[in-house]
């Protein structure tokens, strides 16, 4: 039975950053791109903004691979780190079996960013942090009352305050979880040095490694991370993972 892969976003983002990681994970892997409401297909449903709202519109959806007992594995971007690190702790809080390994990238652990509120950064601050990471609007695109300002400016900022608000509910809790955690960075991330991933190691139980792949913040279009992860995948399953993977020291250098 293959594995089933969700994968989650980042922030602004649908899933087209996962258009090709069928292919790029390579065998044993089923790829199942989690879509946040309010973009692309589900641009009309309401955008979350809190960790409940999170959990009503996505859990049910995670759930059947952990109801039917199926192995699966959470892979988050940014953002989707802490979606995938929420979902993995309420489904375990459930009382249902949580994924296998818990992969993130570029994504700081919880305790380590104290973000601003959305509301506090002006429009001015939040297009040079877009253009910092290589994300800004070019062309028209790029003039004030384009739909890129209109559209694609407020889903950053209901992202922002998500982001807030599940970091907060993580450190509030402060629960470790069983999974062993594989926290991959860019070389060349402005936003996220791969040795600040190393913290995540504060929040499993089992294993943390860190991985660095070629890129920038947003080295998950590129084919390295999916073919990391997809031999993670098989390297987990064959170990038996969890508790395989979980034994031994926790160290960056050890290898998944």
């Amino acid at each position: 039975m293959d594995v089933k892969l969700y994968c989650f976003a980042h922030a602004g983002a649908g899933v087209s950053s996962f258009g090709r990681w069928q292919q790029r994970c390579g065998p044993g892997v089923e790829v199942a791109p989690v879509l946040l409401p309010g973009r692309e297909s589900r641009r009309h449903e309401a955008r979350v903004t809190g960790r409940r709202a999170l959990l009503d519109a996505l859990l049910g959806e995670v759930a059947d691979a952990a109801v039917t007992r199926r192995p699966y594995v959470f892979y988050g971007h940014s953002l989707g780190g802490m979606v995938a690190h929420t979902l993995a702790r309420a489904l375990l809080d459930a009382g249902l079996p949580g994924p296998r390994l818990l992969a993130v990238g570029g994504c700081p652990a919880p305790h380590t960013v104290a973000p601003a509120a959305a509301e506090d950064i002006t429009d001015q601050q939040l297009l040079r942090f877009v253009g910092d990471v290589g994300a800004a609007p070019q062309g028209a695109l790029a003039e004030p009352d384009s739909i890129w300002h209109r559209v694609v400016l407020p889903v950053l900022r209901d992202d922002l305050t998500l982001a807030r608000a599940l970091r907060a509910a993580a450190v509030g809790s402060g629960a470790k979880l069983p999974t062993p955690v594989l926290a991959v960075g860019g070389r060349h991330d402005p936003v996220v040095a791969p040795q600040a991933l190393d913290a995540w190691r504060q929040w499993t139980e089992g294993r943390c490694v860190r991985r660095t792949v070629p890129g920038d913040h947003f080295f998950v279009r590129g084919p390295e991370l999916p073919r990391l992860i997809g031999r993670a995948i098989r390297v987990t399953e064959r170990l038996g993972a969890p508790a395989a993977l979980g034994s031994g020291p926790r160290t960056p250098g050890n290898r998944p």
